[in-house]
């Protein structure tokens, strides 16, 4: 497994305290699938008549795991969510379908629910064949023993290249009632979401359908996992799902089966920021960052244009490097927004790095400065803004700059 020696300079002082969730428990454990001397496996076990949305990576090489949620998915319920990390269980063939039905099979058997409404995920190398009797008969034992307050643990358990657990929280009103948002995800190198090796788990208290779950989730998951990437790679393995317990119920919530109901402003927002914090943070972990990047473009034809010319930015080695450098080379931005595919007028073409105009109008800037520019450049956050000046939408993206620490990495991945 990949050498990972030191811990990425955004992990945060202290974590976030996710407080128990009414309807959710955890149990983690060390089943040695690859790693040694930590935890590799964790379930989370939901009460009946928990609710369930799901974005699944668009790859054309899904993992095993993907396949079934994808199954599941399409009757919205959710009783238990087992995840694996160590191995991927994608390009795995027949053996991959088996070690997935075996897992369910005993997932199945541990807290007597019905095979749709059980989550499978697994990260970690791809295409080595993997086996879930190391771990399947562990579930039973491990639903036994869950407890509500694993959220840490459980994150800590699905890590594979991260140098730390990512977890967020909100909390929002609906109605009169006050519900709660927890969510975990993992993720540092393999990153560039298309719905890297990227799993995010969120879960809600609310009493909310499938359909509206799966409404907000799509909604979302555009401005936030989408818009952040680490290195271009899109994993076989992305996945996040969704999940309600709808315990708010007992307090008094009534059950909301309309997406775009005025009650749910308040929650959108807390999930959307939510989702936004976790994205933020796998672009913070980064392998082998040394800096957080965020590009910002404008003056484009539409969002979608936007992104696009954005990811074009953040996606480009040559540009990541030149961060890593330090080197203001605003000229890569230049080739990047040309070579997106998208409408730029070269001429009215405008960059920014943080609050210095590097050029203006298809040129240099007449006050563009190299060494106070440079000395930007020094910086651990890096923004950077261009206005392509064809229209009136601009797009986010955040990512991190290409390091020999992310080479060292990725080159001793399976040693």
């Amino acid at each position: 497994m990949a050498k990972v020696t030191a811990v990425s300079p955004f992990a945060p002082r202290s974590l976030a305290r996710l407080e128990p969730l009414a309807g959710v428990r955890f149990a983690t454990a060390e089943a040695g699938i690859r790693y040694k001397g930590r935890t590799d496996l964790m379930i989370a076990v939901m009460d009946e008549g928990s609710t369930a949305a799901g974005v699944l990576t668009k790859s054309k090489t899904a993992s095993a795991p993907v396949l079934w949620c994808r199954k599941a998915l399409k009757k919205g319920k959710a009783r238990i969510l087992v995840v694996n990390s160590g191995n991927a269980n994608a390009f795995t063939g027949k053996k991959g379908t088996d070690a997935v039905e075996l897992t369910a099979e005993h997932a199945c058997a541990a807290v007597s629910c019905k095979p749709h409404e059980i989550y499978l995920a697994s990260t970690g190398v791809i295409g080595e064949p993997m086996d879930a009797g190391k771990f399947a008969h562990l579930l039973e034992g491990l639903a036994g023993k869950a407890q509500a307050d694993g959220f840490e643990a459980a994150a800590r358990a699905i890590m594979t290249t991260d140098t730390y657990p990512k977890l967020a929280t909100r909390t929002a009103m609906i109605g009169n009632v006050k519900v709660t948002i927890n969510g975990f995800c993992k993720g540092a190198g393999m990153i560039a979401p298309d719905m890297a090796t990227m799993l995010c788990f969120i879960f809600t208290d609310a009493a909310l359908s499938s359909k509206v779950l799966q409404d907000l989730l799509n909604e979302h998951v555009e401005t936030t996992f989408n818009c952040m990437t680490v290195d271009g790679d899109t994993s076989t393995s992305d996945t996040c799902l969704l999940f309600a317990t709808g315990s708010a119920a007992e307090r008094g919530q009534k059950s909301i089966d309309d997406a775009k109901s005025k009650k749910l402003s308040a929650f959108s927002a807390a999930l959307h920021d939510l989702m936004e914090d976790l994205a933020i943070q796998v672009a913070k972990d980064g392998e082998g960052l040394s800096k957080f990047v965020t590009f910002e473009i404008a003056g484009a034809k539409s969002w979608e244009a936007a992104r696009k010319i954005a990811l074009s930015c953040a996606n480009s080695p040559i540009l990541k490097t030149a961060i890593a450098g330090q080197d203001p080379n605003w000229g890569r931005v230049v080739m990047a927004v040309g070579k997106a595919g998208e409408a730029a007028n070269r001429d009215k073409l405008t960059i920014w790095f943080g609050p210095h105009c590097v050029a203006r109008n298809g040129e240099r800037a007449k006050e563009y400065d190299e060494k106070t520019v440079a000395a930007y450049m020094k910086n651990a956050e890096i923004v950077i803004r261009a206005d392509v000046g064809v229209g009136k939408s601009s797009a986010r993206v955040w990512t991190c700059d290409l390091t020999h620490g992310y080479v060292s990495i990725n080159a001793d991945y399976r040693s």
